[in-house]
């Protein structure tokens, strides 16, 4: 691979930013100052360096962001904002992409990712990858919802859904309103919010809290982000074998 090449994949700058910088000796290669782009080098053995800062070779970036409300789950978007726009410049990829979509209202945990492999087994229903989301529902719910979940909610379209976990947490009778946990293994349009539609409730607010064996950290607001550890990616990989 030509050094140019790597550092351009490796988001160091743009391929004209790149070139100004080897023309001005900031770039070595095993200690040696690089002096043109196009010197070939071995992304798995050899050592680049801008400056003082190793440059190590990735091919696959991993991302848990807290989807805050009135963002869409889109790499792009003329009109609205989306997910990516959140990213620093210094993080941004044009490959990266939400594995899935969270609604405009719904905010929670949203996987980012260039990994096309891996999100094409996350989102399959094969693998049945469970999801939890936490959401506060109209009204007061009782054990015969739970069961109903739990045999496979039927939408009022027709669909016919896997069996989903529903836990009921607390009633505020004040406001009439109960805050539940629900666990499915679909990703559905607007899936929960049908799903407590189906059984005469209307859904207030709605986060999601986990995907498999990632869940949203206590001090990552929304709006923030941060990079999956290796055992997090680890754990993603051995989930979809």
């Amino acid at each position: 691979m030509r050094v140019d090449k790597f550092l351009h994949q490796m988001n160091v700058g743009t391929r004209n930013q790149i070139t100004q910088l080897i023309k001005k000796g900031k770039v070595t290669l095993n200690a040696q100052r690089v002096r043109n782009g196009k010197t070939q080098l071995d992304p798995a053995q050899d050592l680049v360096k801008l400056g003082e800062q190793e440059i190590k070779y990735q091919v696959h970036y991993y991302y848990l962001l807290n989807k805050p409300l009135g963002v869409i789950s889109a790499s792009t978007d003329t009109h609205q904002k989306t997910v990516m726009d959140i990213f620093n410049k210094s993080d941004y990829r044009p490959d990266l992409f939400p594995v899935g979509r969270l609604d405009k209202d719904t905010e929670g945990l949203l996987l980012i990712t260039n990994d096309g492999d891996l999100a094409h087994k996350l989102l399959s229903p094969a693998h049945h990858i469970k999801k939890t989301y936490e959401a506060t529902v109209t009204g007061k719910l009782d054990d015969a919802v739970i069961e109903k979940f739990a045999k496979g909610i039927e939408l009022k379209d027709g669909t016919q859904l896997y069996p989903a976990r529903l836990e009921i947490l607390d009633y505020n009778k004040m406001e009439d309103t109960t805050t539940i946990h629900v666990e499915i293994q679909e990703g559905k349009y607007h899936q929960v919010r049908r799903m407590f539609g189906a059984v005469g409730q209307k859904v207030v607010n709605l986060q999601r809290i986990q995907m498999g064996p990632l869940s949203i950290d206590e001090g990552l607001l929304p709006g923030n982000y941060r990079e999956l550890t290796q055992t997090e990616v680890d754990d993603l990989l051995k989930l979809t074998e």
